[in-house]
């Protein structure tokens, strides 16, 4: 079973949101000014080095301008049918 910090979701987690970003033009820069911090507080995300919760990932989401479910959708299905919390 899978552990959850460098589990598929997390990891499609992390992507899905550098993806949305990139996909949005903004830089790293960008989004944390938008979110009221710094670039490394972006890059720790998108690196999984900083986890966030289902808050502020709605938060993420908004700054980016995206839906939360689409993202949520994306950890969804690289979520393993086993995975262990």
């Amino acid at each position: 079973m899978a552990k959850t910090i460098r589990s598929k979701g997390q990891t499609a987690l992390c992507q899905a949101l550098a993806d949305a970003r990139i996909k949005s033009g903004l830089t790293q820069k960008e989004l944390a000014a938008k979110l009221r911090h710094h670039q490394s507080f972006v890059a720790r995300v998108e690196s999984g080095e900083r986890r966030i919760d289902v808050v502020e990932l709605v938060v993420l989401a908004r700054a980016i301008g995206c839906a939360a479910a689409d993202i949520l959708s994306i950890v969804e299905e690289a979520t393993e049918p086993n995975h262990r919390i």
